[in-house]
């Protein structure tokens, strides 16, 4: 069965906050639900973010969260693809690939020059998934953070 994606909206976030939870349990960070709720609520709300919806069989099976972004060098949009979370019953089904082809497809028709990510380096999967897909890594920079908060 083929995953069904459409662009998300406000009226998503019931469905969404879930899996945004649960996300973010992948990452060592507590359950919090009405966080997860009220953080994508608010980047739809506001616009600040772009998220594709994928459903196996009528059920909510992932999504994936896009931040607008520009390069300075290149005098170009870009896009960071932050989220891509797809549920453990829906794994192997097709639904990250899914997922990233929108992203893609979004990406490109919007005029941007590239698509970013990251991930943890044991998370061979997702790895696998990207360099399948064309996703390279890119040597030449370093990657900095400066945390703010405590």
């Amino acid at each position: 069965m083929n995953p069904t994606l459409r662009r998300a909206t406000v009226d998503d976030v019931d469905a969404i906050a879930p899996l945004f939870d649960r996300y973010r349990m992948f990452y060592q960070q507590p359950s919090d639900e009405a966080l997860a709720h009220r953080f994508i609520g608010e980047r739809l709300q506001r616009g600040e973010s772009v998220i594709f919806l994928a459903e196996v069989g009528g059920k909510v099976a992932g999504f994936t969260q896009l931040f607008p972004s520009f390069s300075s060098v290149r005098a170009g949009r870009a896009f960071v693809l932050n989220d891509l979370y797809v549920d453990i019953a829906a794994r192997r089904l097709g639904v990250a690939r899914a997922l990233l082809q929108a992203a893609t497809d979004f990406a490109r028709a919007d005029g941007a020059i590239r698509l970013e990510l990251e991930t943890d380096p044991d998370n061979l999967s997702a790895r696998a998934l990207y360099r399948h897909m064309g996703w390279e890594t890119y040597e030449g920079t370093l990657r900095f953070r400066l945390s703010l908060t405590a």
